[in-house]
């Protein structure tokens, strides 16, 4: 980006639309304060359940989603970090133990036990997306977040490793690139979008995060502030619009526009005297039909969609760990009656969760529906921040000088 790295971009490349959401930061640091200055939508028409299946309608897509950032926030965009879902994700968690060397434990030590953790087998056809630390052990003392400094013999980290399709992130990466992008970074959706919409309080507690798009349905449990657990499953808002069009025998964008406007996830909450005006197929008239009909249509396939998640979070293990309920987001959740059903099926607290922690056009993307967008923003601005002011440098002599390095390098 311009002006000397105050912008950061997350680009959403969802099976529903593409968002591009530019964010200037306005207090550096570790936990950067971030102002949304510009955002751009486009439709997505090259995707398929979380995974692209069309290159150039893509790169359209982004192209247009990007261009109307640029035009917004009066920046040039160049580097983006962008999502990734589908259900090829997989993840699972790992452990790695390695002896101090000089028993004060260093960053060349947590580097270590970290690749001692990751030092698995993986397929040559998957690539792992992230590393995520839930929490160190030092000589059986556990809970430790951050362990350096601290002294000891043994050191042991707990992990969660998330792995992808190799040509699925490649092709994300060939979308950005051929629409004139670099990926600085891919993130996992269901993490980006808990960036967004959680609190620390519900992380520490233990909460699962439920972003329903049109193609995927992520989920991301959080236990004791740490990952544990995250999942995708290929099941989304499309399915429920399918649902609708052939229950009323309507074109497929006619009933999105039905599903959006109209749509309703509990029968019990519509009056029987509520109409709609379903248009027809291939020039029949449109008819007069009742909401009620719509709801009752619409319900069966997001409790099915809920169903589903439940049983994922049970087969995580950690469904007796959730005092902090459930955080549903995304696009599919703005559709009324969706927490109360959800509380039903999943027997837990659940609310919507919108975007949080954020300045400027916040307005703008105050929706379910921009979660991934500003998280993906917020997680972009975190790692960028986390290389230019590291949180622990040996002495006051070695901050100045690498804040002023910094600074050389922005100057020429």
């Amino acid at each position: 980006m311009s002006n000397k790295k105050d912008f950061v971009v997350g680009l959403d490349i969802g099976t529903t639309k593409i968002c591009a959401i530019v964010g200037e930061i306005v207090e550096a640091g570790p936990n950067p304060v971030i102002d949304i200055v510009g955002i751009g939508t486009a439709p997505s028409n090259g995707l398929r359940k979380g995974v692209v299946i069309n290159i150039d309608s893509t790169v359209d897509s982004i192209a247009k989603a990007v261009e109307e950032a640029e035009l917004m926030a009066g920046v040039e965009i160049s580097t983006v970090y962008t999502g990734i879902a589908g259900g090829h994700i997989k993840s699972f968690n790992s452990t790695g133990i390695v002896a101090i060397k000089d028993k004060e434990i260093q960053q060349g030590d947590v580097q270590r036990v970290i690749d001692a953790a990751k030092a698995v087998a993986i397929p040559l056809d998957r690539e792992v997306i992230h590393i995520i630390p839930q929490e160190y052990v030092i000589d059986d003392q556990d809970g430790i977040r951050d362990p350096i400094g601290m002294n000891g013999v043994r050191l042991e980290a707990k992990v969660h490793i998330v792995t992808g399709a190799v040509s699925s992130a490649q092709n994300i990466i060939k979308c950005a690139n051929k629409a004139g992008l670099n990926v600085s970074e891919i993130c996992l959706e269901p993490i980006a979008s808990a960036e967004a919409v959680l609190s620390q309080d519900e992380k520490d507690l233990g909460v699962v995060l439920v972003d329903i798009g049109g193609g995927t349905s992520d989920i991301a449990i959080f236990k004791e502030g740490a990952i544990v657990y995250t999942g995708v499953l290929a099941i989304g808002g499309h399915h429920i619009t399918n649902d609708i069009s052939v229950g009323l025998r309507t074109p497929i964008a006619e009933a999105e526009k039905i599903k959006i406007d109209y749509g309703c996830s509990l029968a019990s909450l519509v009056s029987n005297d509520e109409t709609i005006e379903v248009p027809g197929v291939g020039g029949r008239k449109p008819r007069i039909l009742s909401r009620r009909l719509l709801a009752e249509i619409i319900e069966p396939r997001v409790e099915e969609i809920f169903q589903l998640i439940h049983t994922e979070i049970k087969k995580s293990g950690f469904a007796d760990v959730l005092s902090g309920g459930v955080v549903i987001t995304g696009g599919t959740t703005l559709l009324e009656g969706m927490p109360e059903l959800a509380e039903y099926v999943f027997e837990m607290p659940v609310k919507r969760g919108i975007p949080m922690g954020i300045g400027g056009l916040r307005d703008v993307v105050n929706s379910p529906k921009f979660a991934t967008g500003v998280g993906l923003l917020k997680y972009g601005a975190r790692q960028l921040q986390r290389t230019r002011f590291p949180i622990r440098e040996k002495n006051i002599y070695d901050k100045v000088r690498g804040s002023m390095r910094t600074w050389m390098k922005d100057l020429f």
